[in-house]
């Protein structure tokens, strides 16, 4: 049975890149299928990943149909055996529900990938009516680190190297930015929480205000006992 799947994860866990191997796969055996995007870091009407690979996609904008663009290309004899969106979080929630009438009128699987919750660890709208209709939710295995090494859990917006929770829900960024830019970052929550970033980090472990430590007093004594020459 067709099924309406939604690949979910951090940022920085392979999203697109598992978005790209399954049109590998599919492609390798004659499937034909239609890939989306929008707000790609590689531009308009492409499909990347931080891998380095891409590949053209049709731009599903605001007010974009789905539904309408799939059974256009279908009326006008074209082939369609799959349907692949990307960064599906940027849509509203009436372009999921296109993707799942794909699934139930037109018998075609879509595979729908995108992030969970925004930096301000609430649901994107489209992310939330994909986890209200998809029929299998699927979170990523290729776990993406925090800076202290935990699994990341939360999306972090940075500008300066400093994290903001406060702004519009959709800035585009990537991770590993310029500290001059505003960019993104991935934390565990205890992090999150803390609003401690990886800059933030250093900076705490630069400052002044820590003492060094001397293992050994000076002229060479610890606890009133010489040592040796």
């Amino acid at each position: 049975m067709p099924e309406l799947v939604f690949f979910s994860g951090t940022m920085d866990c392979g999203k697109s890149t598992l978005a790209l191997q399954i049109e590998h796969n599919r492609s390798a055996r004659g499937l034909q299928g239609m890939i989306y995007s929008r707000n790609d870091r590689a531009g308009e009407g492409k499909l990347s990943s931080r891998l380095g690979l891409v590949t053209d996609s049709v731009e599903a904008g605001e007010g974009f149909d789905f539904y309408a663009h799939v059974v256009g290309r279908l009326s006008a004899g074209g082939r369609v055996d799959y349907v692949i969106a990307d960064e599906a979080q940027f849509l509203a929630p009436e372009q999921v529900d296109q993707l799942a009438r794909i699934v139930d009128d037109l018998e075609l699987d879509v595979f729908a990938f995108g992030i969970t919750t925004d930096f301000r660890t609430r649901l994107f709208p489209g992310s939330q009516r994909l986890v209200e209709l998809a029929d299998r939710i699927e979170v990523l295995q290729v776990e993406a680190l925090c800076w202290c090494g935990a699994r990341a859990t939360h999306n972090a917006r940075t500008v300066g190297g400093q994290m903001v929770v406060e702004g519009a829900q959709v800035v585009v960024g990537d991770v590993n930015q310029p500290e001059t830019v505003v960019g993104y970052e991935v934390l565990c929550r205890r992090h999150h929480r803390r609003r401690l970033t990886a800059a933030a980090a250093r900076a705490a472990a630069l400052s002044p205000d820590v003492l060094p430590v001397d293992p050994e007093p000076a002229g060479g004594a610890a606890n009133g006992v010489t040592a040796p020459a």
